[in-house]
């Protein structure tokens, strides 16, 4: 995320903890552990951030960890109404590593998020009921080299 919306630094983490249980760890690059973990660098430090228990709902769509990010922290806080098209906000492949998220920092962003990784069984759900996948939720790695997804029915 190139800023922070206008928000100084202390302010952006007050409002991040209305919703999330923050946890500074420093340092040591802090990824998620778990669905419902994130992690976050800022200001030369990472934070694990965990999603208070009310946020994380059954809905296919909504429990999702991306749309978490989004509905609770990306649009409220920062801004973020539409991740597709606003220029502020730039992805990161999983593989390329926290070390990635640190160096575009340091370089040209505010601020960093690393997600715990949707499942098969959360993109299944998601199709299973009709749906669509959020923007940019989709990264899976290994890539298949045809790009040919082929999953058994009956």
């Amino acid at each position: 995320m190139k800023d922070l919306n206008g928000l100084s630094p202390e302010a952006f983490l007050a409002a991040v903890k209305e919703n999330f249980l923050v946890k500074k760890v420093g340092k040591e690059p802090c990824g998620p552990t778990e669905k419902g973990t994130f992690g976050m660098f800022l200001e030369d430090a990472w934070y694990e951030l965990r999603a208070k228990e009310e946020l994380l709902v059954r809905d296919p769509v909504k429990g999702l960890d991306v749309s978490v990010l989004q509905d609770w922290l990306l649009g409220p806080v920062l801004g973020v109404g539409d991740p597709r098209v606003d220029k502020r906000i730039d992805f990161i492949g999983g593989i390329r590593g926290l070390g990635e998220l640190e160096k575009r920092v340091r370089q040209d962003m505010a601020v960093a998020f690393s997600m715990y990784p949707t499942s098969i069984k959360e993109l299944l759900d998601v199709a299973d009921a009709g749906l669509l996948m959020p923007p940019k939720s989709t990264w899976f790695e290994p890539k298949l080299r045809s790009g040919l997804f082929i999953h058994r029915l009956g």
